[in-house]
């Protein structure tokens, strides 16, 4: 029955929304091209255990850098979601990965972010484990019990130049094209001989895709990032930034920097293997690199002469995104916590000769990404509390968000690709 104020004029029912009775796969195949994703691909817990076994735990992740580990016996945890893996240096000198599960009974090993250590000893029964994973020790097992069968369980893990990749599927995407490719631009920035000189964590109360949509377009860039908007030309439509990039690849070969542009992102055509890509952008005149006035703040990387005005998208799979300016690397990973949570870990690297209070300064170095992620995730849980709205109704991507439109057919072809 419809209500009535005092006054006899109608009011508007505020009736439950209809429940969405479709299955998943009939969610999928009624995606209106161009549109954003309807409610249910952010609210619907199924789509998102059915994210993570195909999505989430079948790509590769950006763990941290070789750096970060340079003895053996160094360690650091990777986590995300439901899975922990142990990243390791051993006594011979090679990284590897485990699950960072006992054998026992199941329980977490491995409780530190990072250190160092020549074993690992469950908290729980204190089962002993070496830096090869192999079981040492467990007491008072029964007679028959085989050491030798109940070692740590192997995570996949590889390098690509200098950055640690971790993938909790237990089939891990081809990579060797995406090593070989990227081969080129990441030695004219010296990847392989950065340091990590910052990291922080970000914390966003909304869904994993938003905050990874949030950050494939620039549309929101002149609206909520002024700091950002100053010095980078993705926020200009596509008509007009070819005048500004005309004017940084004038510069390319004299700094150093070679005109080099890789997509891949788009799996379809290569199914089995990582997404990723490369391109360089120009920076507005004026600016020389992501920072607070657009001046050095880190000695030049890798084969560089000079800085150009530019700079470099990088991406690996679906969840790892670099952006390398002449004198520093910002590395994006975006994870799920949860169904409603999510995680943007951010970190800084630059020359591993580089001196901190000498060539750089933390709090300069990462100004401009610290304030432009900051204001990214209020947006985010704003978006995250809209869509769960009962008014949300999908609308149209803009030109300007080509790339999140991309990636976005590209999470819907991974959900109809089964195991």
């Amino acid at each position: 029955m419809l209500r009535h104020d005092a006054r006899g004029v109608m009011l508007s029912r505020m009736a439950a929304p209809l429940k969405d009775s479709r299955t998943i796969d009939e969610l999928i195949a009624d995606y209106r091209p161009g549109f954003a994703l309807e409610q249910r691909f952010y609210t619907d817990p199924g789509i998102y255990e059915l994210e993570l076994e195909r999505i989430v735990h079948r790509n590769w992740i950006v763990a941290g850098h070789v750096s970060e580990l340079p003895e053996p016996g160094d360690f650091k945890r990777f986590d995300v979601e439901r899975e922990s893996a142990i990243i390791v240096r051993g006594e011979d000198g090679g990284l590897r990965a485990f699950a960072n599960v006992c054998r026992h009974r199941g329980s977490r090993i491995c409780l530190d972010e990072s250190g160092s250590g020549r074993q690992f000893a469950c908290p729980y029964h204190g089962w002993i484990y070496g830096l090869d994973g192999s079981l040492k020790a467990a007491r008072d097992m029964p007679d028959g019990f085989a050491v030798s069968q109940y070692g740590l369980k192997p995570v996949a893990f590889d390098v690509i130049h200098g950055l640690m990749l971790v993938c909790f599927g237990e089939q891990a995407p081809a990579i060797d094209s995406c090593r070989e490719e990227l081969a080129r631009p990441m030695a004219m920035f010296g990847f392989e001989n950065l340091k990590v000189a910052a990291r922080d964590t970000y914390d966003i109360p909304a869904n994993w895709k938003l905050a990874v949509e949030n950050y494939q377009e620039c549309y929101h860039c002149a609206t909520a990032h002024p700091e950002y908007a100053r010095l980078h030309t993705l926020m200009l439509d596509v008509n007009k930034r070819p005048r500004v990039q005309q004017a940084m690849k004038s510069r390319m070969r004299d700094c150093g920097v070679e005109d080099i542009e890789i997509d891949r992102i788009d799996t379809a055509a290569r199914p089995g293997e990582i997404g990723y890509g490369y391109r360089r952008t120009a920076l507005f005149d004026g600016y020389e690199t992501g920072s607070r006035d657009g001046k050095p703040v880190a000695p030049l990387l890798g084969e560089l002469k000079g800085y150009d005005g530019g700079a470099s998208d990088f991406s690996f799979g679906g969840f790892s995104f670099l952006l390398a300016y002449s004198d520093h690397v910002v590395c994006y990973v975006f994870t799920p916590v949860d169904h409603g949570n999510s995680r943007c870990e951010i970190t800084w690297l630059v020359r591993a000769d580089a001196e901190e209070g000498r060539d750089y300064d933390v709090t300069e170095l990462t100004w401009l990404w610290d304030v432009t992620t900051q204001a990214d995730k209020q947006i985010i849980v704003n978006n995250y509390e809209g869509v769960r709205s009962r008014y949300y109704e999908p609308g149209p991507y803009a030109g300007m968000e080509y790339a999140e439109r991309t990636y976005v057919e590209w999470l819907l072809g991974e959900l109809r690709r089964p195991l």
